[in-house]
C-alpha cells in the first residue's frame, strides 16, 4: 500500500516519527508521499522523504496559509519540486469553509502553483472544501494535463465526484470513510470511482478511521492520532463498499499511486491478485 498524503512533519510526530514509519511499514504501508503545506512543512518533508526509502514529499502552500506566503514563496516551491524526493506541487487549493486566508489570496496563490505545476509537467495535490465550484473552474481554466491532478481527502457531493471524474481526476480517500456520522455519502460514492482513479490516504495525524479499536494489537495506545500504519483501515472500509478485498484495493491504489507520481518500478507485492468478493 501507498498513503499518498501524511503529515508527518507535523508537531504529533516530533517525539516517535522514526518509530511511525516503521510502524507503517509493518503494518503494510510501503511507501508514503509525505504533505508540505507551507514553505516550512514542505522543506522539512523533502528532507524527511530524501533520507528515507520508500518516501517522497510534496511542495506547495495550503489555501489556510495562503495569506502567510512570503515574497519570493513561488520561487522557493519550485527549488523544492526540483530535489528527487518531491513528487507533486501542493498542498494546494481553495477552502472556503473556513477561511484562514481571504478567497482572493487563496484563489492567487492557487492559480500560481497551478501554472509552476503544469510548466514544470508536475503532479497537483488539490484541496478543495466549500469552493462553490471555483476549484474546478480554475483548474479548467487551465491547461493542466487531467491525468496529474488529485482531489485530496474527497469528502463532497455526488454532484463534485461527477465533476472531478469527468476532468479525468484522481480521488483520494481518508479515514473519513470510516465515519459513521458523516462517512455515510462517501460510503455510498466510493463504488462509483473508476478503479483507475482511486487513491487511499490518511492525512495523519488526522481523521483517524472510527473503525479501530480503542487499542490496536502491537502498537501504542493512538489516543486520537492518526498514523500511516492504520492505512489499512481505510483500505478495509473501501473494500467493504466496493465490495472486495482490502487486498486489491492495496494493489491497485499504489498501482495509481505509482503512474500518477510517478515512482519507481512496483515492487512484487504489489502484483494484483485474483478479483474475489469482500470477506464478510
Amino acid at each position: 500500500m501507498i498513503d499518498i498524503g501524511a503529515n508527518l512533519t507535523a508537531p504529533a510526530f516530533d517525539a516517535d516519527r522514526a518509530e511511525v514509519i516503521a510502524r507503517a511499514r509493518d503494518a503494510g504501508v510501503h511507501g508514503i508521499v509525505v504533505t508540505g503545506t507551507d514553505l516550512a512543512s514542505a522543506t522539512a518533508a523533502a528532507d524527511l522523504a530524501s533520507a528515507q526509502e520508500g518516501m517522497w514529499s510534496t511542495a506547495g502552500v495550503h489555501p489556510h496559509d495562503a495569506k502567510s506566503a512570503p515574497g519570493g514563496w513561488l520561487m522557493t516551491v519550485e527549488a523544492l519540486a526540483a530535489r528527487d524526493a518531491v513528487v507533486a506541487v501542493g498542498e494546494t487549493g481553495l477552502d472556503f469553509h473556513r477561511n484562514y486566508s481571504p478567497p482572493d489570496v487563496q484563489r492567487a496563490v492557487f492559480a500560481a502553483q497551478i501554472q509552476l505545476a503544469h510548466r514544470l509537467d508536475m503532479p497537483l495535490f488539490v484541496h478543495d472544501r466549500d469552493s462553490g465550484g471555483e476549484t474546478a473552474r480554475l483548474l479548467a481554466a487551465h491547461d493542466i494535463v487531467p491525468e496529474r491532478v488529485v482531489i485530496h481527502c474527497f469528502t463532497g457531493s455526488r454532484a463534485d465526484l461527477d465533476v472531478w471524474l469527468d476532468a479525468g481526476y484522481y480521488i483520494g480517500i481518508t479515514g473519513w470513510i470510516c465515519d459513521e456520522r458523516r462517512g455515510g455519502e462517501l460510503q455510498e460514492l466510493a463504488p462509483l470511482i473508476p478503479d483507475e482513479r482511486l487513491l487511499i490516504e490518511t492525512d495523519a495525524p488526522y481523521l483517524l478511521p472510527r473503525t479501530m479499536p480503542r487499542r490496536v494489537p502491537g502498537a501504542p495506545k493512538h489516543g486520537r492520532r492518526n498514523e500511516p500504519a492504520f492505512l489499512p483501515w481505510v483500505a478495509r472500509e473501501v473494500a467493504r463498499c466496493r465490495n472486495t478485498t482490502p487486498e486489491e484495493i492495496g494493489v491497485l491504489t499504489a498501482r495509481n499511486a505509482r503512474r500518477l507520481f510517478r515512482l519507481p518500478c512496483k515492487p512484487d507485492s504489489e502484483t494484483a491478485p485474483e478479483r474475489s468478493p469482500a470477506v464478510e
